[in-house]
């Protein structure tokens, strides 16, 4: 059975080992969402050893901006900065992958300077019109396309933790009595066009999906909707399925003292399709990270937290796992 530390095959890409950095947002991107050089020296310095590093959730258009130095990728000028990031990780043979995003409902008018709007009306935002969600479509398409005219290998879609595409799959946020509200088949809908324009775009390049599958709420989402979901998205093109929390978080209280928190969620998803599919939530050990691996419950693993802390985590993982039991390869540098 493979291990943490063995290379992983996907399409015309090599992961060099099935270490993940999973998107989390720096705070290092200028005021207006350019990609600076404290912003590159953050991947890089974490990226030398990695299998697969994924850069910030991007919005796509101004009106799903969540922050103040957010990363944007919203319209052409901002290519140059993404190209000098993507350069950047080659050089340390390793992928560059961005996360794009848009944050729906749940932005704020003091950030984007008008009122938010979702699939529903809620107290602080009002209803996506129909015309407005092919545009919202046509937007990551379009951002898809600059990470494409960036060098980027691939793109992932933030379909989790009550942002735009999850605030769409989960009836705790989608009221909607239209062609993408009310079954599970519409509320699918939109982010399996967005899915379909993206793949596209990116013609042999690597398309991710952060799936969030469970909104831990009794009238919420449940693993049940998103194994339909991702055997769905697999269906449109997708070739990582990266399983996260619904509208519940990154990081929910009620499972935060657990190791591999959405683990279960991603097993259970594992088991339905035939793409590799990530598991995350509060990983800190390597071993631990290796033995979710051999033991087939995911084919990679995402440390976020461990690595905001010590730079030099796929290092040291390297180093604990090469003394182990259990001796793994060190691979190949990443060809595609």
């Amino acid at each position: 059975m493979s291990g943490l530390l063995e290379s992983l095959k996907v399409k015309n890409y090599t992961l060099r080992n099935r270490i993940v950095l999973p998107p989390m947002q720096t705070g290092r991107a200028s005021f207006e969402g350019e990609v600076t050089n404290r912003l590159i020296n953050f991947y890089v310095r974490r990226s030398t050893h990695l299998g697969l590093p994924i850069v910030e959730h991007s919005y796509v258009s101004p009106t799903g901006k969540i922050g103040p130095k957010q990363l944007a990728i919203h319209n052409d000028s901002v290519i140059g900065g993404f190209e000098k990031l993507a350069n950047a990780l080659h050089k340390v043979d390793a992928l560059a992958v961005v996360q794009i995003s848009h944050a729906g409902g749940v932005t704020n008018k003091r950030v984007i300077g008008e009122i938010p709007a979702g699939p529903s009306p809620r107290e602080k935002s009002r209803m996506l019109e129909a015309s407005e969600v092919y545009a919202l479509a046509d937007d990551f398409e379009s951002a898809a396309r600059r990470a494409v005219e960036a060098g980027f290998d691939g793109v992932e879609l933030h379909g989790a933790h009550g942002y735009l595409l999850n605030q769409f799959f989960s009836p705790l946020f989608n009221k909607r009595e239209d062609e993408f509200g009310g079954s599970l088949e519409k509320r699918m809908h939109f982010p399996l066009l967005v899915a379909e324009k993206v793949r596209r775009i990116l013609g042999g390049r690597l398309l991710l999906y952060r799936l969030g599958s469970d909104d831990l709420a009794p009238m919420g989402t449940h693993i049940e909707d998103s194994i339909v979901f991702a055997r769905k998205l697999e269906q449109a093109g997708v070739d990582i399925i990266d399983v996260s929390g619904g509208m519940c978080g990154s990081e929910p209280r009620q499972l935060r003292q657990v190791k591999g928190y959405f683990v279960p969620q991603a097993t259970a998803i594992k088991k339905e399709v035939s793409v590799p599919v990530i598991g995350v939530g509060g990983i800190l050990e390597a071993e631990f990270a290796d033995n979710l691996v051999r033991d087939g419950k995911v084919d990679l693993v995402a440390v976020g937290r461990a690595f905001w802390t010590d730079n030099q985590w796929a290092e040291h993982a390297l180093e604990t796992l090469k003394n182990c039991k259990f001796p793994a390869q060190i691979t190949k540098p990443l060809s595609g």
